[in-house]
């Protein structure tokens, strides 16, 4: 395991586990921010108070903790808050009750010393700060909940590194890769997007969170940092407050005038807050002192005075500090954001506030994951091999999404191998012969992680692959803007290597019912069982067959029907679009079934086997059959004549009969019937977005009918002229849609046609020929800008075509045709 996926598990570990605190630590860490403000804004009278009026004094801080301590029965005052705005209460902290770890706080009218209470809210905010700080689980500070808090602000630093590691792009300088936010993206996209750029933003932010917040859940790491700093440890009476003692002292407290007096000499005229700790057996009088004008509210310099003299003896100013000692005595306001005043509290509000979105995207995105997994698992207990002796089978895969599509794969050859990028060799390649990859693209045009070693050192040069047939089928999602990068890479690397391509690279934009059948499509024309099922079948719609026309009688080929099929009002596709048909056996054919497992009076079972995958041993199990796989068509209408309109080729099958596509539109259906169709929209074969684009049309059979498609469009529309070169059998009989052909050459849609016969005595060539004849005509509507479109037969035609055109052009041009898409084929 890569330490990349090492990384990947472990982050996906903790946020299902962590992740939960986390969120909850976030929102109670909100809640808190603007406690103070709040509560005052809830406590009127209380935390506010009027001004006063005429030469109203305010009380000394023994006057106001003996006040305090009359009004309470006897209770000892710990410490007293003088604030200069006279419209802010003053307020005393009690001792804590034996067995308690903090006392009361209660707020003090400063000139009548009349006890004003506790804020409103004040009882809320200590829940959630218990919830914040160990969860509100028993124990306190001293139970299981202070563990899990602390170990969640470390799995939060976690979190942060590995997060940095994980999404570092391949443009790393480029700022945008790193904050900009594109929320087009939807699903899947949208998560990611949303947990990878956000935590960009928030990094730093959670990083001090998490840092800071460690100082209360680990005293060796308190210890640590503060000596880091300071280079020495904490006083012991601090050690002991920190750890939340409840041996407090006792004895009464001392008077504190002479130190309140010296004080007012000293630094009366200009504080904001003071907290005045009263004074115990010896030790002195303790002044922390907020004065006018701080970013904080402990931002204070301590001033220590002997409390039978009032001298001063020691002070102690927040300014003198070093930065080790100013950030050790400032941890508190660092975590909340108070150190980097209104702003930082806002920052540190909106960040924490944001920790809940980080769990749920996590989550969203594990699930989908999860799902992935699922669907992987389900073809891996089919019982496919891992090392075979056919066709290679070779993927990279991030989510499990390209293997399981791999597995299907191989599943249609037999004895086929299945391999992970990560271990196969160019001699792998070169034994296999025929290679199938499947590949994904992850992130910003990324390698999955399991195939980053294998783009580094293998894919670095060019290997020897001649004689290497491949085909690819490239993963990944057009919201990003690298789409099938790594897939269209990988192509290339194949192609310089020397080795050929059966057919050209699919794309599957996520999660693509279409486009997986059409990869299964291609893999039939190379080879694969033409009865396995659709991997993702899709919905069919009834479209009423309308019209049959054999438009090749006499032909030395297979009859040629044109099937003319009524589509729906609102049916719409664009040039280059393939039908989908759902086919029907022979009605021979199911007889023959029926008769062998005697049930031929059971219509029910008639009925489903017409569309099913017939069994070979004749026994028939209802609840085990297969659908059919559909049958494609190239459409030769344009949704502006309202029908989809298709040539189609006689098939002959095994047992004497006509294939169940063929045979079902050109022979069984009958006019009228309903046509189970799906149109599936193909990208690799649309029209170019600029309709000046000169066209360069090749073709030959039933092909044709792709590239009437494009030609009516262009009639329609306007734009660009076109060059048409078709190869059929015989000039005779093998014509179709020859009367529109010559009505588009009179309007100027067609520039030129160019025919060849196969069979005919006086021509006896292909369309390939027809290439190389023109080939000067070729260069100059390629320099003209021209888009070349290829739609035919796989087997032959395809490949000379393809070379043909590289000998003419260059296989650098033809590359660069291919990638600017100027060059597509529909072929199969």
């Amino acid at each position: 395991m890569t330490v990349r996926r090492a990384l990947f598990q472990v982050h996906w570990f903790l946020g299902i586990t962590a992740g939960f605190v986390l969120a909850l630590m976030g929102v109670t860490g909100a809640g808190m921010a603007f406690e103070d403000e709040i509560m005052a804004a809830l406590s009127p009278g209380v935390v506010r108070i009027a001004a006063p009026t005429g030469r109203a004094n305010a009380l000394s801080p023994d006057a106001l903790a003996a006040a305090a301590a009359y009004q309470r029965d006897g209770a000892r005052v710990q410490d007293v808050t003088i604030e200069r705005d006279p419209t802010r209460a003053a307020a005393v902290h009690f001792a804590p009750e034996k067995g308690q770890r903090l006392g009361d706080r209660s707020y003090i009218d400063p000139r009548t010393g009349v006890l004003l209470g506790k804020a409103t809210g004040a009882g809320v905010f200590r829940t959630i700060e218990n919830l914040h700080r160990w969860l509100a689980l028993p124990g306190a500070g001293n139970g299981v909940g202070r563990q899990i808090t602390g170990f969640s602000a470390i799995a939060l630093i976690f979190f942060a590194l590995s997060g940095l590691y994980l999404r570092w792009p391949r443009h790393p300088l480029d700022w945008r890769a790193w904050f900009v936010l594109d929320l087009r993206k939807t699903g899947r996209n949208l998560y990611r997007a949303l947990h990878a750029v956000i935590g960009g933003w928030m990094l730093a932010f959670y990083l001090l969170s998490a840092l800071t917040g460690l100082w209360w859940s680990y005293g060796w790491y308190r210890e640590g940092v503060r000596y880091a700093l300071t280079g020495k440890s904490a006083p012991a009476e601090r050690r002991t407050a920190e750890r939340g003692k409840d041996d407090v002292p006792t004895s009464p407290s001392l008077p504190m005038g002479p130190a309140w007096a010296s004080f007012l000499r000293s630094d009366g005229a200009h504080y904001d807050r003071v907290v005045v700790t009263l004074p115990t057996g010896d030790k002195p009088v303790t002044m922390r002192v907020l004065p006018q004008g701080a970013r904080f509210d402990r931002m204070t310099d301590e001033l220590r005075f002997d409390a039978a003299t009032g001298a001063s003896l020691k002070t102690d100013r927040y300014d003198d500090r070093s930065i080790g000692e100013t950030i050790a005595t400032n941890i508190y306001p660092l975590h909340t954001g108070a150190f980097f005043g209104l702003p930082g509290r806002i920052a540190l509000f909106l960040t924490s506030l944001t920790m809940p979105l980080f769990t749920v995207t996590g989550l969203l995105l594990y699930l989908a994951r999860r799902r992935s997994k699922r669907a992987l698992a389900a073809v891996m207990t089919s019982g496919q091999a891992e090392d075979g002796t056919g066709v290679l089978v070779v993927h990279a895969s991030q989510t499990g999404g390209a293997e399981r599509l791999a597995r299907l794969s191989a599943a249609a050859f037999p004895q086929a191998t299945v391999r992970a990028m990560a271990a196969v060799s160019p001699a792998d390649l070169r034994a296999a012969g025929t290679v199938l990859f499947v590949v994904a693209t992850y992130g910003e045009g990324d390698a999955p992680d399991s195939a980053h070693a294998f783009e580094r050192s293998v894919m670095a040069m060019p290997a020897d692959l001649s004689g290497v047939d491949y085909a690819l089928l490239a993963l990944g999602d057009r919201e990003y803007v690298d789409f099938c990068a790594f897939g269209h890479r990988v192509d290339a690397w194949l192609h310089a290597s020397g080795a050929r391509r059966l057919f050209d690279l699919v794309e599957l934009d996520g999660d693509d019912p279409d486009g997986e059948r059409h990869w299964q499509q291609q893999l039939h024309a190379i080879g694969a069982d033409a009865a396995q099922s659709d991997w993702q079948p899709a919905a069919y719609a009834p479209w009423p067959l309308v019209e049959r026309t054999l438009v090749n009688p006499g032909s030395p080929g297979a009859p040629v029907y044109r099937v003319v099929l009524a589509a729906p009002a609102d049916a719409d596709w664009t040039p280059g679009a393939i039908a989908e048909i759902q086919p029907r056996h022979d009605p021979a054919r199911i007889d023959r079934v029926l008769a062998a497992c005697d049930a031929t009076d059971d219509a029910a079972l008639r009925n489903a086997l017409a569309t099913a995958i017939l069994p070979e041993d004749g026994m028939v199990d209802p609840d085990a059959l297969k659908p059919l796989p559909h049958r494609d068509y190239s459409v030769a209408s344009i949704a502006a004549s309202g029908m989809v309109e298709l040539l189609v080729r006689q098939c002959p099958a095994a047992d004497g009969g006509l294939g169940i596509g063929s045979g079902w539109l050109t022979k069984i259906a009958a006019i009228g019937d309903p046509i189970p169709v799906r149109i599936r929209a193909n990208p690799g074969f649309a029209a170019p977005e600029d309709p000046a684009t000169p066209l360069v049309l090749i073709g030959n059979g039933t092909g044709l009918a792709g590239l009437m498609a494009h030609l009516r469009d262009r009639a329609r529309t306007g734009g660009g002229a076109a060059w048409l070169f078709y190869g059929e059998r015989s000039a005779g009989h093998d014509r179709p849609f020859a009367d529109e052909l010559d009505g588009l050459l009179g309007r100027g849609t067609l520039a030129r046609i160019d025919r060849a016969f196969s069979r005919d005595a006086e021509c006896g060539r292909y369309v390939q020929h027809l290439l190389s004849e023109n080939a000067s005509g070729i260069v100059d509507w390629a320099d003209r800008g021209a888009a070349f479109y290829v739609c035919g037969s796989l087997a032959g035609m395809a490949s000379e075509v393809d070379a043909a055109l590289r000998a003419i052009l260059g296989d650098d041009r033809v590359e660069t045709m291919i990638a600017t898409s100027l060059y597509r084929r529909d072929i199969y």
